[in-house]
């Protein structure tokens, strides 16, 4: 099934009918995404790493969870299938495909969906409209990054702090140097590298086509996310594609801060899902590279506006009694595609 997922899209599919040796699987995805190819001309793929994932699904044995979920990221240029990051966007049609192929029975209402996520160990509940028993994807809520109005899927994320680096922040520091650079390196839920945008020499608020013509830019980027790599128990990142790597800038609409990130190479055109958590928890962290410039608002519950090149996404943070971001929610949506076979 071809579903867009948030402002991601690609194909989810049972593991049951994925080969289950992962090398065998992932020559399989490389040619359903007519990888490796600059166009994906040959396969599904959108030539554009935001619509080159993949979600695979499997009933959960686990207690307490309805299925497990597994995110691939298939390299468009090359032959790479990483499983070394998360995905927000693709997860947020895991409900309504585990409904869809009747791993999950629905609700009269809605019905709560709660995801194993297997790359990094958490868990996530994904709330899917299924108004009378039916599932829909009909609705009034919108996304900025994806046009039009569609059925809300709000998800709730809980203890991602460290989730792939193995701390919030894993080298123990609120800020270092990598590079002559001050950064943030942070992991709630999606392993992050915040640096201030004007530490780089931009603004922030460029558009992404003129950010990934800046091979100054690129390369300086480039060379602090290797060093950052080991630095944030991921190792080698050469050929992954984490961590992302995010600057920020006081907020230009009214939110809460303004980013722009390269995922690794290029420039998204939003922020992916649990990117966004990352930094909005940074943003609450005193002594980070976002603290200062981050408009972080009072109370337990903190709704948090993160701006993006194409509008903004809305982390809402609930803090503990020490202020540390106990939960994270966040407002997605997803559409069926296409239900089909897919030619190798």
């Amino acid at each position: 099934m071809w579903m867009r997922g948030g402002t991601s899209k690609g194909g989810y599919f049972l593991a049951q009918d994925l080969p289950q040796d992962p090398q065998a699987r992932d020559a399989l995805l490389l040619s359903v995404m007519g990888s490796p190819d600059p166009r994906q001309i040959d396969g599904m793929g959108g030539a554009d790493p935001l619509t080159s994932k993949v979600a695979v699904v499997r009933p959960s044995e686990r207690p307490g969870v309805d299925v497990d979920y597994l995110f691939l990221q298939v390299f468009v240029d090359q032959p790479i299938v990483t499983d070394s990051q998360n995905c927000g966007n693709i997860l947020a049609g895991v409900g309504p495909f585990a409904i869809e192929r009747g791993l999950v029975t629905a609700q009269d209402g809605e019905t709560p969906v709660t995801i194993y996520m297997e790359n990094t160990g958490q868990i996530a509940v994904a709330r899917v409209a299924t108004p009378s028993g039916q599932l829909t994807y009909a609705g009034t809520a919108r996304i900025d990054g994806v046009p039009g109005q569609a059925a809300p899927v709000p998800i709730a994320f809980k203890d991602t702090a460290g989730s792939s680096c193995g701390a919030l922040l894993p080298t123990g520091n609120v800020a270092d140097v990598v590079e002559g650079v001050p950064v943030t390196m942070i992991d709630n839920g999606m392993p992050c590298v915040v640096m201030q945008a004007d530490a780089l020499g931009i603004r922030g608020d460029e558009a992404p086509e003129e950010l990934e013509a800046n091979q100054v830019l690129r390369d300086k980027l480039e060379q602090i996310r290797l060093a950052c790599g080991p630095l944030m128990n991921l190792g080698d990142v050469s050929g992954k594609s984490v961590p992302k790597m995010t600057m920020v800038s006081a907020p230009k609409a009214g939110g809460a801060i303004s980013t722009r990130t390269f995922i690794p190479h290029r420039c998204h055109k939003t922020i992916g899902v649990l990117g966004a958590v990352s930094v909005a928890t940074a943003c609450l962290l005193e002594g980070s590279v976002a603290f200062e410039q981050a408009t972080r608002g009072e109370g337990a519950e903190r709704s948090l506006s993160i701006e993006h090149p194409t509008g903004e996404m809305t982390v809402v943070a609930t803090l503990d009694e020490n202020g540390a971001v106990s939960e994270a929610a966040i407002l997605r949506t997803a559409r069926k595609l296409m239900d089909g076979e897919v030619f190798v």
